[in-house]
């Protein structure tokens, strides 16, 4: 299967349609508004990630960055893979591009992902592919005033000097830095 990357780092109207589509689908509640999402990108604390898959739009996502210069972190914010794709390898492959990326381009330390702490089936099968992708699930549960859901992080440690050293929470001080930065103004 044919596979093109693209990252943007400003706003485009024409991948969003392709996009939206996988986004909404994946995300049906909870998720940022478009307006915030190009808001984002237009004050470049973000990027957005496209996997064309023959022509078409297969897997999207939204990063941003968080920490020090020598401590940079990547933070998946939404990742999605079309419905119709999951199950073929597409997510990992996605994964690993936005990795290289994330490496060549920013120096990152080390990936983050909150996933949601619920205890279903789905649940469950969202850990596994993280874990199967590489990353390491912390024990710490956070709870937003605004989200009903609780969260977990999860680290991709991309050197060995970069290992997770408590609970969790610490990944959330970058998660928290990175929304902050999102959800201000100007």
């Amino acid at each position: 299967m044919k596979q093109d990357f693209i990252t943007l780092t400003h706003w485009s109207n024409e991948y969003w349609k392709m996009i939206g589509p996988i986004y909404r689908e994946a995300f049906p509640r909870g998720a940022k508004p478009e307006g915030l999402l190009r808001n984002m990108l237009e004050k470049g604390i973000s990027a957005m990630h496209v996997l064309m898959c023959e022509g078409e739009a297969g897997a999207m996502a939204v990063t941003g960055q968080a920490g020090a210069e020598s401590d940079k972190k990547l933070i998946i914010d939404y990742m999605a893979v079309r419905t119709d794709l999951r199950g073929q390898g597409i997510g990992r492959t996605f994964l690993s591009k936005i990795r290289d990326w994330a490496v060549k381009e920013h120096g990152v330390s080390s990936i983050i992902i909150e996933v949601e702490a619920g205890d279903s089936a789905a649940h469950a099968e969202r850990f596994h592919f993280w874990e199967r992708c590489g990353f390491v699930r912390t024990a710490y549960v956070h709870t937003y005033i605004w989200v009903p859901e609780p969260y977990t992080a999860m680290l991709l440690p991309l050197n060995p000097e970069d290992p997770v050293t408590d609970d969790g929470r610490s990944l959330f001080r970058y998660i928290e830095s990175f929304h902050k930065k999102a959800y201000r103004r100007g």
